[in-house]
């Protein structure tokens, strides 16, 4: 999808480097200083657990970890915290990555297929990760199904199964925002006053939403990957 002006074409050094890739630089920088706020403001408080006034860096990160780990809590248990650092890191690049292609002048990262699979392998990665450091080779025994006779084909059924999900993820993803972006887009350039508004706000409210659905399959894979009941 052509874009037209990005701002990251007047960045020396990055203009040369897709725009979808060039935003993703920024998200992640963006981010990366965020979490530096969080950490500085962290240890300049003498009570972590006291609430600090009014709005800043670590009230936000209180709220989305707050949320990520009760959503996890309610997949996986009382083992959830353990895995929220990676919850929350892709809920929080995916949501950046969706809103800043809300703002006129940047390529949204998430409507190029190829971040998605990127974020789709990443998260394949990190269950299978984790199922394995969980059952060791045991977590082989997810692929064989209940029956021995049946091991051969049930081995090539979840194979299947698990090489689907990291396509699916990025498929779900991609298409959701780039059909969002691409419809403001049209109706921005049709009327630039009130029926734009309109559409920026259903544009922040997809964002979250695939944010939150593509975390939310991740702590289901990591809870299948992880769990003794097979």
């Amino acid at each position: 999808m052509e874009h037209g002006f990005s701002w990251v074409g007047a960045i020396p050094g990055l203009r040369e480097i897709p725009g979808h890739l060039a935003t993703a630089l920024l998200v992640l920088i963006g981010l990366t200083i965020f979490a530096l706020r969080v950490r500085a403001q962290l240890a300049a408080t003498s009570d972590p657990t006291v609430p600090e006034a009014g709005f800043s860096a670590r009230n936000i990160a209180e709220v989305v970890t707050e949320m990520i780990t009760g959503l996890a809590e309610s997949i996986l248990g009382h083992d959830a915290p353990k895995y929220v650092p990676l919850f929350g890191s892709l809920f929080l690049f995916i949501l950046a990555a969706n809103i800043i292609g809300l703002l006129p002048g940047f390529t949204p990262p998430t409507d190029n297929f190829n971040i998605t699979l990127a974020l789709g392998a990443t998260s394949f990665i990190a269950y299978n990760y984790y199922g394995a450091r969980a059952h060791g080779f045991a977590y082989l025994k997810q692929f064989m199904g209940p029956l021995l006779v049946l091991s051969p084909l049930m081995i090539v059924v979840e194979i299947f199964s698990h090489m689907f999900r990291p396509a699916s993820l990025a498929i779900r993803l991609y298409g959701n925002m780039f059909a969002d972006h691409l419809l403001l887009s049209i109706f921005t350039d049709l009327t630039k006053v009130v029926v734009p508004i309109v559409f920026y706000v259903l544009g922040t409210f997809v964002s979250l939403v695939q944010a939150l659905v593509f975390t939310l399959l991740t702590m289901v894979y990591v809870g299948l990957a992880i769990s003794h009941d097979h």
